[in-house]
């Protein structure tokens, strides 16, 4: 039996997911935490990473593995393959100022020309300019940049600091169409932007490495073989992904089909033949993992609006579900706009939360557990309409995250959303689509391995709860 591993590093943990070449089951997993913060030492990812394929029985019968990961985050690099400081991850809103410096410089529709992309304060190339800015002399030391996945599959392969060969840092278009210098439709950095970010010139930023772009299908070879974690030198690393593309592949999403992610961040992303530029930067223009487009919106809160009204109603979620579903659509009136942590569509990375129609008769337990969960899903509703309005098509939602497993968030969806919403099994599936993308690096076909739906809730759209959210904009 041949065996091929996927790995999603996010942000809370690593998981680790062996499966079945030929029938995709899985055969074994592993986990380990991340630390808390939006500011991370990766080596806390490395060791998760260890840890984690450890915990799923090591690699040495794999042939294939790939590593997603979240996207954005900034992993600066010496000329000796050291980290320069703690990673800004893509939830660190402090380059909030730089964004909106960078696109002034450049001009909204220039950046969505070359890039597909608008600065906010996720993308890699205000992180950069944050840096340059705030922490000049570490700025100054700059060899390399990576992303999370890039940084971890060179480790995996066997480079780091005691084997700094910068040069065989490797990304796929997926990651790295998220970092604001990269053109997804080209394959090609623009080192102009990159200039821009660090404030330096062009042969100083024609210095600096930028991991190699490999196509969906290709992979490279471990360097370095490890016992403790079963890294042999027959094992090939695919390119790799971010961890929306990653979700992609391993919902098998094609054209028509959006995803809606409710996890530590919102995402509303769907797979199209064609490129996608939004001057506005409503919505980015990724590239997917499969040689296509992935049109993404990102919202900053997602399940944790539900963790905090849960906690606030002392209830936990299934409990919050059925409250929610004792009160009527619309909440009577009740509207929470859930901006806990700031926003990043819209980009307002200073917003509070706001409750809005709090009278006597609608403040109940029941109504502020259902404006919680319309709040949440309003503001993914208008992402899928922001995606939409480019021309992209969006025929059913596929609700994935561990929020979408209450039931009361499903029916909910089935009332925001105006097109089908079915729910896939609990599953991990970024983890699932490294696994699919390490597949298709070892056989150079990309498997269609089967996803089983557990919910297809009746389509129920009520516009009473987008009309009242949209009137509280």
């Amino acid at each position: 039996m041949s065996l091929v591993a996927g790995v999603d590093s996010s942000t809370q943990s690593c998981k680790v997911v062996v499966r079945d070449l030929e029938s995709g089951a899985i055969v074994r997993t592993g986990r380990a935490p991340h630390p808390p913060g939006t500011a991370v030492d990766p080596e806390a990812w490395w060791s998760a990473l260890v840890a984690a394929i450890r915990d799923a029985g090591g690699l040495a019968d794999v042939d294939a593995i790939g590593v997603g990961g979240q996207q954005h985050g900034m992993v600066a690099l010496d000329a000796h393959g050291r980290v320069i400081r703690d990673a800004l991850l893509w939830n660190d809103t402090r380059s909030a100022a730089a964004a909106t410096a960078l696109t002034e410089e450049v001009g909204a529709h220039e950046f969505a020309r070359r890039t597909g992309l608008v600065p906010v304060a996720s993308f890699t190339v205000t992180k950069l300019r944050w840096l340059a800015d705030a922490e000049p002399e570490n700025a100054a030391r700059v060899a390399a940049v990576a992303l999370p996945h890039d940084w971890l599959t060179w480790r995996l392969r066997g480079f780091g600091p005691d084997n700094p060969v910068l040069d065989e840092l490797v990304t796929d278009r997926s990651d790295a169409s998220g970092t604001g210098y990269f053109d997804p439709s080209t394959y090609r950095y623009d080192r102009d932007l990159l200039a821009r970010a660090l404030r330096v010139d062009a042969d100083a930023a024609g210095a600096v490495v930028l991991p190699r772009v490999l196509a969906p299908a290709e992979s490279v070879p471990v360097a370095v073989s490890d016992e403790g974690t079963g890294v042999h030198a027959g094992l090939r690393v695919s390119a790799g992904a971010g961890d929306n593309a990653g979700a992609a592949l391993g919902l098998g999403a094609t054209p028509g089909d959006v995803v809606v992610s409710i996890g530590t961040s919102g995402t509303v992303f769907a797979v199209t033949e064609h490129p996608v530029q939004d001057v506005t930067g409503t919505v980015a223009g990724f590239a997917d993992a499969s040689g296509v487009y992935l049109p993404l919106v990102a919202t900053l809160n997602a399940a944790r609006v539900l963790d905090t009204i849960a906690a606030l109603l002392g209830v936990g979620h299934d409990a919050l579900g059925r409250l929610a579903l004792e009160a009527e659509p619309g909440s009577a009136g009740l509207v929470l706009q859930p901006y806990f942590e700031g926003e990043r569509t819209p980009n307002r990375p200073d917003a509070t939360a706001t409750l809005f129609g709090m009278t006597l008769a609608s403040t109940t337990r029941a109504n502020l557990a259902r404006a919680a969960i319309e709040g949440m899903l309003c503001g993914l509703a208008d992402g899928l309409d922001a995606v939409r309005a480019l021309g992209v098509t969006g025929s059913r939602v596929l609700l994935v995250g561990g929020a979408a497993q209450n039931e009361a968030v499903a029916r909910v969806a089935a009332q925001v959303f105006d097109v089908p919403v079915v729910v896939p099994e609990p599953a991990e599936y970024v983890a699932f689509g490294a696994a699919v993308q390490a597949a298709w690096a070892l056989t150079g076909a990309r498997p269609l391995w089967p996803v089983v739906l557990v919910a297809s809730p009746d389509p129920d759209t009520r516009p009473v709860i987008r009309e009242q959210y949209a009137a509280r904009a």
